[in-house]
This record gives C-alpha cells, structure tokens and sequence, in this order.
C-alpha cells in the first residue's frame, strides 16, 4: 500500500495537536476539580478545543500554503469540503466518546488530570481512525 504524504501530515499534525492539547487539559481538568464533574467535563473539553483548533489550523496552513496556490479553486473547494465533512464526523465520535469517558472517571474519583489524558487518548484515537477511514473511502487523499 503506497503512503500519501498529505494523510500522513493531517495524522502528524493531530498527533502534535493531541500531544500538545492532553497535555494543557489535563491541568485544566486539575484547576478544576474542585467543581462538580460535569462542569469540570465540559469546560476542559472546551479548552482542550481551542487549543486543539488553533494548532492544527496553524499547522494545515503552513503544510498546505504552496500546495493550494498551485491548485485550482474548484479542487481546493472540494478538498475542502471533503476534510471538514470528515472532521465533523470524526468530531461527532469524539464528543460522543470524550465527554462520557471523562465524565465516567470523575465519577469513580479518578484524578482529574489522569482521568483527562486517558479520555482523551481513547476519543483522539476514535477520532483518527475515523477521519483517516473517511478521507481514504471519499478518495480525498
């Protein structure tokens, strides 16, 4: 099976992001657990996101700046639309599995910055395969 170079950059570019945002989550998920487990869920999800979101732009911009100066806008469009139609499947899997994880070991009294870098190792692997899986069936890379 031949590598494709740009799937291979969005894997690398999440793989950063994850590192970067689990990291930065799991200490808010610590600042916050003091309150009660469903706002500390939630709140350190939303950091965990804009932190993520704001990397991984960062990081697509600079990896496919010249790329997409060279490309027709009609191509570009229909990349475009194939990658956020797979990130919002992947991220309907990532909600769908980081909120009740996370939530799931506060409740059994976890540590909070334990219980945030384990729930986002499963949903930010749920969400990788997802989204490689959907790129490779819509034959966007």
């Amino acid at each position: 099976m031949k590598l494709n170079q740009q799937l291979l950059q969005i894997n690398r570019n999440f793989l950063i992001c994850f590192i970067i945002s689990a990291s930065l989550s799991s200490v808010a998920a610590q600042l916050l657990s003091d309150h009660e487990n469903y706002v500390n869920t939630t709140f350190t999800i939303i950091i965990g996101y804009i932190i993520y979101f704001g990397i991984f732009s960062c990081l697509f911009y600079l990896d496919n700046k010249k790329r997409y100066k060279n490309m027709k806008s009609s191509l570009i469009k229909r990349e475009l639309l194939s990658l956020i139609s797979s990130f919002g499947v992947g991220e309907i899997i990532y909600l769908g599995v980081r909120w009740p994880t996370l939530y799931y070991f506060l409740e059994i009294e976890m540590e909070a910055y334990l219980a945030s870098l384990i729930s986002e190792m499963i949903a930010t692997t749920m969400y990788m395969l997802a989204v490689t899986i959907f790129l490779r069936k819509t034959k966007t890379f």
